[in-house]
């Protein structure tokens, strides 16, 4: 069972921050629409993907040119990929009734998703279709990037693997070659910092479109705290590194709530919007 009194894995350390963090600059950046605006003001409007259109209901028939996708707001995993004019428009719009049904992050107790307005959104496919880009997770700990989680096979056969800020694998072996590191590994580290510098911990995702790094969103219940690491040891390793953050004095004014006992408004470009994509 988890030691939620005195934590020491990663894990334990994500089902405290579920319990007792309430921090309120969680639900802004975990709004998918609103993240934006606060991401382009750090780092330049070209790292954002725009949103075409946002709103409650898809409409009858889509309105954009394929590719394209369907994500909600207020939640995670709520995606729906348009490759191409043979995708079930109407099986998408049904799923995405079911996502605007539900306030998400009760049942896991995400308390920061709780409160974001639901809502839909489309943007642009991201990378080369049908093929999803691969996802690059930064973990970032009291402003340093420490660990790159990279995900393979995303919609087909998913997997991931764990790597240091070096490009070194921490992870166990599996079947996969290392992938190659990015061209834009570096910016991409030191953009995930300059984001994550105010917490002592969140991950930063991000994507790599043509040699260019691509924001993605920011999380801060990694697999709800729940995904197993391999080997185990990595989950103490990377808890190791929360809970040092979490002690360090120069952060105690800027990061979030979590307390162990431890050893602008923007109009974005949307296209055919129901109501102007405000992105605060």
């Amino acid at each position: 069972m988890p030691d939620l009194a005195r934590p020491t894995r990663f894990t334990e350390l994500v089902q405290r921050r579920k319990l007792i963090d309430r921090d309120p600059r969680m639900p802004l950046l975990a709004d998918k629409v609103a993240v934006k605006a606060w991401v382009a003001d750090r780092l330049g409007s070209d790292w954002v993907t725009p949103t075409w259109w946002e709103g409650r209901a898809l409409p009858p028939t889509p309105r954009w040119t394929a590719p394209f996708v369907v994500k909600s707001r207020h939640g995670c995993n709520q995606n729906a990929f348009v490759l191409d004019a043979s995708a079930d428009w109407q099986a998408i719009r049904a799923r995405s009734a079911r996502w605007m049904a539900m306030r998400y992050g009760t049942w896991l107790d995400e308390w920061a998703y709780a409160d974001i307005p639901r809502g839909l959104l489309i943007e642009p496919f991201v990378g080369t279709p049908p093929a999803l880009p691969i996802d690059y997770k930064i973990y970032v700990f009291g402003g340093r990037a420490e660990y790159i989680q990279v995900h393979l096979g995303r919609g087909r056969v998913h997997r991931w693997m764990l790597f240091d800020r070096d490009w070194r694998r921490v992870s166990s072996s599996t079947g996969d070659a290392d992938p190659p590191r990015p061209q834009s590994l570096t910016a991409m580290i030191a953009a995930a910092q300059t984001l994550a510098k105010i917490f002592d911990f969140v991950r930063v995702d991000l994507y790599e479109i043509g040699g260019r790094p691509r924001f993605g969103e920011m999380t801060f219940y990694p697999g709800s705290g729940l995904d197993p690491f391999d080997p185990p040891s990595l989950d103490l390793a990377i808890g190791a590194k929360w809970l040092a953050a979490i002690c360090d004095p120069s952060l105690r004014d800027t990061k979030s709530s979590t307390r162990i006992n431890a050893p602008s408004t923007i109009i974005s470009p949307a296209k055919n919007s129901d109501s102007p994509s405000i992105r605060p």
